[in-house]
C-alpha cells in the first residue's frame, strides 16, 4: 500500500509498488495485519476518562467489594469530592444494591456521586444530595436507594460542577488516547444537557487530539428554526445521540409494554412521548438535520416507530432517509418494526457487548424480562436482514472501547439466530460507522486508492473467512476467491493487539 498526503494512492504487488515508487520510505510490517481503522459510534469521552483516571467500579464483584474500592479511593485522595462509576448490582449475589447510608459511612461529609454501570441511576452521599435544592420532589427520588430519572440528572449536574477544568481536560485526553490505542480514529460523542452539559461539550469542541470527534447534541426541538439555531449554537453534527426516550433495563427505567418480571408494578420511564418525538422528527427533517434518540425498551421503540411513521407520511421516505436519522441501542425491536426502519433508511447504532454482559438465560436481561422476552434483545441479524443500517460502538464508559470485542460479541450472540457475520460486523464498525456519522463518499472506512489513509496495524493470530455457527456461509472460504480474511475471534482466544493507529496519514498511536 502506498500513501501520499494522507491518502491511499496505490495497492498491489510489492515488486510493482517498489518499481512505481522508487523513492518512497518503506515500512516493513513483518507479517502484521493491516485493516481500516475503527470508529466508535457512541461514546461519552469525559465520563470515560474519569473512569480511566479515577474511581472505576466495574471490577466490583459484590457490594462489600464495591464499598472497599470506594474506601480505598477516598483514602488515597482525602478531602476530594468523589466521582465513580461502573458498579453493577445485577451481577452481585443476593442482588444487594448500594445505599446512601453505605456511602455516608465511607465519605462522611464529602460529596460523592457513584453511577451505576448503565449511568441511568446513581447512589449519592447526603453531602451531595444536600447541595441540590428541590431534590426530594423530583421524579426518581428515594431517601436511600439510587436516584434515577430527574433526580439522577440533578445530582449528576451538581457532581459535574465539582469537577475542575483540569480533571475534565485530563479525562478527555485519557479517553482519546485509549481510543487511539484501540485502533479507533473517530468517535461519535453523544452529548446533551443531562449528560455532560454545555460547558463540557464546548470544552470538547476545542479538542486537538488526532482522534476525530463527531458530536451529537441530545436536546429536543419543536420547529425547524429551533433545530437550525441549536445546530448553529452547538456545532453538532445532529440533534441526536442520547436524546432520551427512556432509560435502561438494569436501572428498571427502560420503557416496556409489559411490566418487569422482577418489579411487577413498573413498566419503566417515559421521558418523551410520541407527540414530542414526532415534533422533533418533523423539525429536524424539515431543517435537513440528523435526529435520533436513545431507545431501549419495546415501549420506547413503539413510540419512536409510530413517530417516524408520521414523519414519513408527512415528508416522504426520500426526505427522511436523506437526513440519516439514527436510533441508539434499539434493543427490543420486532420484525415488523425492523422492516419499517429498514425501508425508511434509519441507522441503528448498537452496542454488541451489551449482549455479552447481560444476555443469556441467566443474565440480567432474563431476570428483568423473563427468558422469552430477553431472547428478543439486540437482534442484529434481524436488523441487518431488514435493511437497517448498522453501526457499532461501545457506549463507553458503559462498555469498553474495544472494537474486536464488539465484533466477537456480534458474531457470537448469546441468542441463536441473532448473530451477524464477522465481515458484516467489521463493516458496521468501519465504513458503516463513517456513514452513520454523515460521511457517505463510498470509500472512507476502506483501504482503496482515493480513500483516506486511516488504518490500524495489528498483531494477530490466524486469519479466516468465518460466519456464525447458526447461519449459512455467504462467502467462499477458498483462498482463490480472494475474499478478505479477518482474525479468528474465538470466545476462548486472545484478541488482536494494536501496534499502530494512523488517521489520514498521521500516526496517533504506536
Amino acid at each position: 500500500m502506498a500513501v501520499r498526503d494522507g491518502m491511499v494512492v496505490w495497492l498491489g504487488d510489492d515488486a510493482v509498488g517498489q518499481g512505481q515508487f522508487p523513492d518512497a520510505e518503506i515500512v516493513d510490517l513483518v507479517g502484521a495485519f493491516v485493516a481500516p481503522a475503527f470508529v466508535d459510534c457512541h461514546v461519552h469521552l469525559t465520563a470515560t476518562g474519569l473512569q480511566l483516571t479515577g474511581l472505576d467500579l466495574t471490577t466490583a464483584t459484590s457490594r462489600d467489594h464495591c464499598l472497599k474500592l470506594i474506601a480505598d479511593h477516598v483514602a488515597a485522595k482525602p478531602g476530594q469530592p468523589v466521582w465513580g462509576q461502573g458498579w453493577d448490582d445485577s451481577a452481585w449475589a443476593g442482588q444487594q444494591t448500594l445505599t446512601t447510608a453505605d456511602i455516608d459511612a465511607i465519605v462522611g461529609r464529602l460529596p460523592a456521586y457513584l453511577a451505576r454501570v448503565d449511568v441511568h441511576s446513581a447512589v449519592a452521599s447526603t453531602a451531595l444530595r444536600n447541595r441540590v435544592s428541590g431534590l426530594s420532589a423530583a421524579i426518581g427520588f428515594g431517601p436511600q436507594l439510587p436516584l434515577s430519572a430527574k433526580a439522577h440528572h440533578l445530582v449528576r449536574a451538581e457532581a459535574r460542577r465539582l469537577l475542575t477544568v483540569r480533571q475534565r481536560t485530563d479525562a478527555r485526553r485519557a479517553a482519546l488516547d485509549a481510543a487511539a490505542a484501540a485502533g479507533i480514529v473517530a468517535v461519535h460523542e453523544c452529548a446533551g444537557p443531562d449528560i455532560g452539559g454545555l460547558e463540557d461539550w464546548n470544552e470538547l469542541r476545542t479538542n486537538h487530539s488526532g482522534v476525530e470527534v463527531v458530536g451529537y447534541w441530545g436536546e429536543a426541538v419543536s420547529s425547524a428554526s429551533q433545530a437550525r439555531a441549536l445546530i448553529e449554537a452547538t456545532g453538532a453534527r445532529g440533534l441526536a445521540g442520547d436524546l432520551f426516550v427512556d432509560g435502561a433495563l438494569g436501572s428498571h427505567t427502560a420503557l416496556l409494554c409489559e411490566p418487569y418480571v422482577d418489579e411487577p408494578g413498573s413498566t419503566g420511564n417515559c421521558y418523551l412521548d410520541t407527540d414530542a418525538i414526532a415534533a422533533h422528527l418533523f423539525a429536524c427533517t424539515e431543517a435537513g438535520v440528523t435526529s435520533g434518540f436513545h431507545v431501549i425498551g419495546d415501549g420506547a421503540v413503539t413510540a419512536v416507530v409510530d413517530a417516524l411513521e408520521r414523519t414519513v407520511e408527512r415528508f416522504g421516505v426520500p426526505a427522511v432517509a436523506r437526513c440519516g436519522h439514527r436510533l441508539e441501542h434499539l434493543e427490543m425491536v420486532s420484525e415488523q418494526q425492523a422492516a419499517k426502519l429498514g425501508a425508511w433508511g434509519i441507522t441503528a447504532s448498537v452496542q454488541p457487548n451489551f449482549d455479552t454482559l447481560w444476555g443469556g438465560a441467566d443474565g440480567m436481561y432474563a431476570r428483568r424480562l423473563g427468558v422469552d422476552r430477553a431472547g428478543m434483545l439486540n437482534p442484529f441479524a434481524l436488523l441487518a436482514s431488514e435493511g437497517v443500517r448498522l453501526a457499532l460502538g461501545s457506549d463507553s464508559p458503559v462498555t469498553a472501547m474495544d472494537p474486536w470485542a464488539w465484533l466477537r460479541a456480534a458474531s457470537h450472540h448469546r441468542t441463536p439466530g441473532s448473530a451477524i457475520s464477522l465481515r458484516a460486523a467489521f463493516a458496521a464498525a468501519t465504513r458503516g460507522a463513517w456513514r452513520a456519522g454523515g460521511v457517505r463518499d463510498g470509500v472512507t472506512g476502506t483501504l482503496v486508492p482515493g480513500a483516506p489513509a486511516s488504518y490500524a496495524v495489528w498483531e494477530t493470530g490466524d486469519l479466516a473467512v468465518t460466519a456464525p455457527a447458526d447461519t449459512v456461509q455467504r462467502w467462499s472460504t477458498d483462498p482463490r476467491s480472494r475474499v478478505p480474511a479477518l482474525p479468528r475471534l474465538d470466545l476462548d482466544g486472545p484478541l488482536p493487539r494494536c501496534l499502530q493507529t494512523v488517521h489520514r496519514g498521521v500516526v496517533l498511536h504506536g
